[in-house]
């Protein structure tokens, strides 16, 4: 037991403190080297890869993915644009307005109808009807006017078209 206390035997002890510390630092980093081998098995799986390898494949398969994504993207707007473009020339607004045109009591036969786009244009056509004959009128309605003259029936016609497609009668 004298040896413990002499310089010598001070050096062995703090050299055995140090293995210890040591033995049990590399213990807790051998546990974490096999919980990232694991992890890493799980990542790579079981056969043996470079890393850096496959992280290039991963970058690769990423922007190959986002150039896809890109591109359907792409694909997508131009569909929606189109179908947008579908959906604002298609029927939006419509009325139709009955009267009698020649003030007889002939139950409102004569009628005027309103079919407009999103963007107020469209045709108004107008079919007056009297004992003997038929006239049918069709105009062109460009964002709510029309280079022809509008009856009051066909005007009336178009502001209904435009107020919700409400019926009115004259």
């Amino acid at each position: 037991m004298n040896d413990l206390t002499t310089t010598q035997g001070i050096v062995a002890l703090a050299a055995g403190g140090v293995a210890v510390v040591a033995l049990v630092f590399a213990i807790v980093l051998a546990f974490r080297v096999r919980s990232l081998r694991k992890a890493q098995r799980a990542v790579l799986g079981e056969e043996s890869r470079d890393l850096v390898r496959h992280s290039a494949e991963l970058d690769a398969a990423f922007g190959d993915l986002r150039d896809y994504v890109e591109e359907a993207l792409s694909r997508l707007e131009q569909r929606s644009r189109a179908t947008d473009k579908r959906i604002d020339e298609s029927l939006a607004y419509r009325a139709l307005v009955r009267y009698d045109a020649y003030g007889e009591m002939s139950g409102q036969q004569s009628s005027s109808f309103a079919m407009l786009d999103e963007h107020r244009s469209g045709i108004v056509f107008s079919s007056i009807l009297h004992r003997d004959q038929a006239r049918v009128y069709v105009k062109q309605v460009v964002e709510g006017q029309s280079a022809i003259e509008l009856s009051p029936e066909e005007q009336q016609a178009i502001e209904a078209a435009l107020a919700g497609g409400a019926p009115a009668e004259v």
